[in-house]
């Protein structure tokens, strides 16, 4: 009776998280509302438009050896395997901490499926942050170049040069796209195209913003070494703020981590320092096995809710 109840319970719980991340993906591909069409600038209305035209330029499978595609990020097979196997085990610990039933390790555990996913976002957006961190120092180096009274061709072969000083690294993906620009330059492309090609692919709205003012600049013909002076600082003030709100909320995301661990260590040092006092909730006639699925899934809305709170864009 039990079993049953636990299995429909948690087949229940994967269609909603399924449903749910339909829904959200169907909303951003919608993108912006009516309202949000309206009241956003003209400046934010083009940025919009060259992110949805870089998207439809991107290829749709990366290939290992090509230039890398920032929206999207592959894990290896041994990746995946490492990461499911990781979270089959933890989640599996607790099923069996929770309900004492292998079933339930089983189906609880099924759940790792999901985690590679997870994870591969995580380490999707944790390349774009260095990638937009690593820009900032690029866009500097390059303002400075060009204030010195250098061309632009020469700014870009000194940025490397700049770039190689602060990552020792030569695999570092700045130095690697930086270079590949140069080299796209010295074979007759015109440093127009390699920019917007590196925008497209890098899926950052501050280097898709750099190539639209660059390469406007650069068509008409107004003062690209004050353009570029200024978009370096509001580039740097906007990586600053975001690192700072990175620092004050670092303190807060291990607190979090903290507070949801410790009702999982607390039932299991009850559980296997005072067997019978905990007894009643692994019992279906005390209704205690509801009892758990309830704490279980305040616990980790609790969780959800924690991450959903601390996630701030700037």
């Amino acid at each position: 009776m039990f079993d049953l109840f636990l299995i429909l319970f948690l087949v229940g719980l994967v269609v909603v998280y399924i449903n749910a991340v339909r829904k959200r993906k169907k909303r951003e591909k919608d993108g912006f509302d009516g309202k949000e069409l309206k009241a956003e600038s003209s400046f934010a209305k083009r940025a919009r438009e060259i992110r949805e035209e870089a998207n439809k330029r991107r290829a749709p499978k990366q290939v290992e050896g090509h230039l890398i595609d920032y929206s999207k990020y592959f894990l290896s097979k041994k990746e995946w395997i490492f990461y499911f196997l990781v979270a089959f085990t933890v989640l599996g610990l607790l099923g069996y901490l929770f309900y004492e039933s292998w079933i339930a390790v089983v189906i609880i555990g099924s759940l790792a499926f999901f985690f590679p996913k997870m994870r591969r976002k995580a380490l999707q957006m944790n390349r774009k942050e260095k990638l937009n961190l690593q820009f900032k120092e690029a866009i500097a180096s390059l303002s400075s170049s060009l204030a010195a009274g250098r061309s632009i061709e020469n700014s870009f072969r000194e940025v490397v040069g700049d770039l190689r000083l602060l990552y020792p690294d030569p695999n570092t993906h700045i130095i690697r796209e930086f270079e590949i620009i140069n080299r796209r330059i010295e074979n007759g492309e015109t440093i127009e195209r390699a920019i917007q090609d590196f925008a497209n692919r890098s899926d950052s709205e501050d280097i898709l913003n750099f190539a639209d003012v660059f390469i406007t600049c650069k068509r008409t013909g107004g003062n690209l070494v004050e353009v570029i002076r200024r978009t370096s600082d509001v580039i740097s003030e906007k990586v600053d703020i975001q690192q700072e709100v990175q620092v004050m909320m670092a303190q807060k995301k291990f607190e979090s981590r903290i507070l949801s661990v410790m009702p999982i260590a607390l039932v299991a040092f009850l559980r296997y320092s005072s067997g019978e006092y905990m007894d009643p909730l692994y019992q279906w006639e005390n209704l205690g096995p509801i009892i758990m699925t309830i704490c279980l899934g305040l616990l980790l809305f609790s969780y959800w809710l924690s991450q959903r709170i601390m996630k701030i864009e700037v």
